[in-house]
């Protein structure tokens, strides 16, 4: 591990702990505070035994400040959770250790870890409308296609160097933002359905865009969340809808098949048929062609959510490959250069030797080590 990474986490947990410089300079053997503030500084570089003195103080394990395939304390995560939820922190902790082994092996390859994300103009204060338009805006700009939410995953990973893992979450976890440094990630519940693993996709891509300005909450929607997170989060729902369901696309369905004129069931029967075809859900295509004047609320209120619902939960026929290609692409590369035994890797995925191999499998590349 790098002395800059090393120090990064150093101030980053003694700032956590609430631990000034001096009191920290004491504990470390230094005779003052200037000593500490040169290795904040990158003036210095930190001592192995003074690691060990600040992992016992701490009670943290000496590998919290040098392991690379670890992350401690680096990342922001934004979390879509569900109040059943269980145990976040640890699974928080794992999806760190992909996240963090993802960058090293790039970093070992020589490739960038830099996302490209520009920002978009929306703020607290915006409408729900300009974040509609803002989305349509971005899925133009980023040539999406006819058919968005099939193709933003690809997208994002080749045109914006979005670190895209669709994983067995915990349930209740629909998903994550995470900022780690410059590399952006976003993760996804691979066992929701098609067309929510979608949405959630463009709602955290909202997050991203916009985390400078408007730093989502480390669980979205959470209990005490204030009324300025609820209408982010409003924000977050409306730009996706922009994002996925375009009024163009929604005008080329309508050409084919024109809107009904009255009847919940006959509105329930166009609603599927054009969610199908954008690979959305029913009930985020209905409010969708409320928000743009073409059903009115009234109406909508009317059909109920359960008559829209194209499934519940993604069959298995239908589960995207875990993780990402490109992902388990660095980890074999890691594994044939031995820059990670098969064991610390299957570790690091929380899995079997035997399964990690069926990873490399699902995604069609050889297993790099011998069973």
């Amino acid at each position: 591990m790098d002395q800059t990474t090393i120090r990064r986490r150093l101030q980053g947990l003694r700032e956590s702990r609430s631990v000034n410089q001096v009191e920290l300079a004491e504990i470390l053997g230094f005779n003052d505070r200037q000593t500490l503030s040169d290795i904040e500084l990158g003036k210095r570089n930190v001592a192995p035994d003074e690691l060990v003195r600040a992992a016992e103080y701490f009670g943290v394990d000496s590998g919290y400040f040098t392991d690379p395939f670890e992350l401690a304390g680096e990342a922001r995560f934004s979390w879509r959770k569900s109040s059943q939820a269980n145990d976040l922190d640890s699974f928080e902790q794992r999806a760190g250790g992909w996240i963090a082994t993802y960058r090293h092996l790039s970093r070992l390859k020589g490739e960038s870890v830099n996302s490209f994300l520009a920002r978009v103009d929306i703020h607290a204060k915006s409408s729900l409308i300009e974040a509609a338009n803002e989305g349509e805006a971005v899925s133009r700009t980023l040539g999406l296609g006819d058919v968005p939410a099939t193709n933003l995953a690809t997208v994002l990973e080749t045109k914006l160097d979005t670190l895209i893992l669709h994983v067995d979450a915990a349930d209740g976890i629909s998903g994550a933002a995470c900022q780690l440094g410059s590399l952006n990630t976003i993760i996804i519940n691979r066992r929701e359905s098609p067309g929510r693993r979608a949405f959630d996709m463009g709602h955290e891509l909202f997050h991203l865009l916009t985390w400078q300005e408007m730093e989502p909450p480390h669980i979205e929607g959470g209990t005490g969340t204030s009324q300025r997170y609820r209408h982010i989060e409003r924000l977050a729902d409306n730009f996706s809808a922009g994002l996925l369901m375009p009024r163009q696309a929604i005008e080329s369905l309508m050409a084919k098949s024109p809107l009904p004129k009255n009847g919940e069931a006959t509105w329930a029967a166009w609603i599927k048929d054009a969610a199908s075809k954008l690979c959305v859900s029913g009930p985020a295509m209905k409010w969708r062609l409320v928000s743009l004047g073409l059903l009115k609320k009234a109406a909508a209120e009317r059909i109920e959510d359960a008559s829209l619902r194209l499934e519940t939960r993604a069959g298995s026929h239908s589960l995207p490959p875990q993780f990402s290609r490109c992902f388990v692409e660095n980890l074999g590369w890691g594994i044939e250069q031995g820059h990670l035994s098969v064991r610390r890797a299957a570790r690091v995925m929380g899995t079997t030797v035997d399964d990690l191999s069926a990873l490399f499998t699902e995604h069609g590349l050889k297993t790099p080590y011998d069973l």
